[in-house]
């Protein structure tokens, strides 16, 4: 072959190769290319809810395409995830969940999907403590009197929950475990019941998310005596964290963002970008704030890791506690 036919050869090639190096990056250029779905795995009006509407106002502004939300509730969040599984892996799909029912969900209930295996990380978004809020008729007003009155009356402590297997339970079992205390786990319809149930005396104690207890501590209908994450909440800077009486103890409800897995990694690259760019907005943080949660962005590969410790640690609580949850 002749220098020039080789030349011509490599110039096709070589022409051949850019263009198809350049094809992601244009095609996450151009994404989003019709509405998009952010779908919330529960009832409206709750954390995950309301974070995604915020979301989906701002990441309209920027792409200049209809982001909206659909709430898809049932079995746990597993309906509303599983719809997102089966839809074309462009982006187009996704759903805002709490990671409890991602992690807490695979190691309770036989899914119609693997959370790592079908589900692609794309950003976690926030994080608020729980809180450890008991009936004001309890004669418990700090952990310390908890630990000691609960060592003193095993199980005589009604503990409410939104469902057993739920972040909640989890969450007080995992604290429970640690100390060495046995309390009466009592399920109720979601968590506005169970909130609802230690209001009124009929229950306890509870952990629930600062989302749904704040407002009920201000007005002195539950008293809060601690928080889950390994710092004191701001908010209340004279109630302890609970690390503080069992070192390490952190957990939380936390909110992130996933596709179905195979999605292109530019167009989840870019997705990551542009909700770390929302996050960070004044206005959406001073919301963020009003709901008791904290803004939370990381990596793709950050959440991905939180995902899989997560799921070994409730993986190694429900096993050792032996929890069985009828489906």
């Amino acid at each position: 072959m002749s220098f020039p036919s080789v030349a011509r050869h490599l110039l096709v090639a070589s022409a051949a190769f850019i263009a198809f190096a350049g094809a992601p990056v244009a095609f996450a250029q151009s994404y989003p290319t019709k509405t998009v779905r952010i779908i919330v795995p529960y009832t409206p009006g709750g954390p995950s809810d309301v974070l995604a509407r915020v979301l989906a106002s701002k990441l309209q502004e920027g792409w200049k395409q209809p982001v909206i939300v659909e709430n898809k509730p049932g079995a746990s969040g597993a309906i509303g995830t599983d719809y997102v599984v089966k839809q074309p892996a462009d982006g187009h799909a996704m759903v805002v969940s709490d990671l409890a029912t991602l992690t807490i969900g695979p190691t309770l209930y036989k899914l119609p999907y693997d959370v790592e295996r079908d589900l692609q990380p794309v950003c976690m978004l926030t994080s608020s403590p729980y809180y450890v809020t008991v009936n004001p008729g309890v004669p418990i007003h700090d952990l310390q009197e908890l630990v000691a009155y609960s060592k003193a009356h095993p199980t005589k402590l009604n503990y409410a929950t939104a469902g057993m297997g739920t972040g909640p339970h989890m969450a007080g079992l995992l604290f429970a475990t640690r100390m060495g205390l046995q309390w009466t786990y009592i399920p109720s319809k979601g968590g506005s019941q169970a909130t609802q149930d230690v209001v009124s005396g009929q229950n306890d104690l509870m952990f629930n998310s600062a989302f749904s207890s704040s407002a009920f501590v201000k007005t002195g209908k539950l008293r809060l005596i601690g928080v889950s994450t390994p710092m004191r909440d701001p908010a209340f800077p004279n109630v302890p964290a609970l690390a503080e009486m069992a070192p390490g103890y952190n957990t939380g409800a936390y909110q992130a963002l996933f596709m179905r897995a195979g999605t292109p990694a530019d167009i989840v690259a870019k997705v990551n970008a542009d909700v770390v760019r929302v996050l960070s907005q004044p206005d959406v943080k001073e919301k963020l704030a009003s709901l008791g949660a904290n803004p939370a962005p990381g990596t793709v590969e950050a959440l991905r890791k939180t995902v899989r410790e997560d799921r070994e640690r409730w993986a190694n609580l429900v096993k050792d506690q032996n929890i069985k949850v009828e489906q």
